[in-house]
């Protein structure tokens, strides 16, 4: 199976804080995804001078792909960077990884991630989005989807709806299914009458977490796993060190989180769904590929940003292949 990543290219600038007050400084909202300008990029990028930090190549559909990628699937992304050095790293990084990148270029500076990490692990983002805020509707083309089964995309990229909709309309007849991680829950609560016009008309695989299903549709999350399976055919609801639920219809199962020292939540969401696509599209059960998203998010949250070493991922091959037995 080959499955194409949608989303935003950002380049992840992460710095690991030594007390919450820098969130109000900078003037984020802890554990929040906020939109910012080059004016405001400017300001937190001055401030993180006080600071060690890390690049990666991130967004959170792209951090799936990577670790679809990893995991040995054959992968696409599709996005757009500026004409800069962060372009060319994020390109390399892709390349490094083994996933096929179909980066279209803008004129406007490509978009960073300032990554905030807490010291409890909690991770804040101040997005400037530049070039990735470019691609627009008219951007697609239908041989951009050939050749792929799946297309995995980013809840954050549904404040364009008419470039959302092509997107979906042309994976559809191009015979791909649809899954979508709704993001951040500040978005899920500005775009809900759109959420439900992608979940009930084309997406197949739902993924999002406790804070974002209680946006949506303010339930607990077995409750709100059960009711979205209703319009949707596979939900996924990631909690954190509690595990996850996932459901098919009115059947509902619940997975365990794997235990692990948390330093950084980034890409733990992102790397639940690359692990829970990596077993759907093997053809394991529902509760085989929620494990592997476990043990994929578990490993990730040990290291600081989204990436996760060469021998990690070995170790994380071989765990696989035991749960398979």
């Amino acid at each position: 199976m080959k499955i194409l990543g949608l989303g935003n290219a950002l380049v992840d600038i992460l710095a690991s804080l030594k007390s919450d007050d820098y969130i109000e400084q900078m003037g984020l909202i802890k554990g929040a995804m906020e939109l910012i300008d080059e004016d405001k990029l400017m300001k937190i990028m001055y401030l993180f001078q006080e600071f060690d930090t890390t690049l990666a190549c991130g967004g959170s559909a792209a951090n799936t792909i990577s670790g679809l990628a990893n995991m040995g699937v054959s992968t696409g992304f599709l996005g757009k960077v500026g004409h800069d050095s962060y372009g060319k790293f994020y390109n390399d990084s892709f390349l490094k990884d083994g996933v096929n990148p179909n980066l279209l270029k803008g004129d406007l500076p490509t978009g960073r991630a300032m990554t905030l990490i807490s010291p409890d692990g909690e991770r804040t983002f101040g997005t400037y989005l530049g070039a990735a805020a470019t691609m627009k509707a008219d951007d697609l083309r239908s041989e951009m989807f050939f050749g792929y089964d799946l297309m995995h995309i980013e809840g954050y990229l549904v404040q364009d709806p008419d470039f959302i909709r092509k997107a979906v309309q042309l994976a559809k007849t191009s015979g791909l299914k649809i899954s979508l991680d709704m993001a951040s829950f500040n978005v899920v609560k500005s775009q809900k009458r759109f959420f439900s016009e992608l979940i009930s008309e084309y997406v197949d695989i739902l993924f999002a977490n406790e804070e974002e299903v209680w946006a949506f549709v303010g339930l607990e999350p077995e409750q709100a796993a059960r009711t979205l399976a209703e319009i949707c055919p596979i939900v996924v609801v990631k909690c954190g060190k509690e595990g996850s639920f996932v459901c098919h219809r009115k059947d509902c199962y619940k997975i365990d989180a794997i235990q692990a020292e948390c330093v950084d939540t980034t890409g733990a969401g992102d790397l639940y769904a690359s692990g829970f696509l990596y077993g759907w599209s093997q053809g394991y059960d529902l509760i085989t590929a929620g494990s592997i998203g476990s043990l994929l998010a578990g490993h990730v949250i040990e290291v600081i940003g989204p990436r996760i070493d060469i021998e990690t991922w070995n170790k994380i091959k071989l765990k696989v292949c035991t749960l398979m037995k």
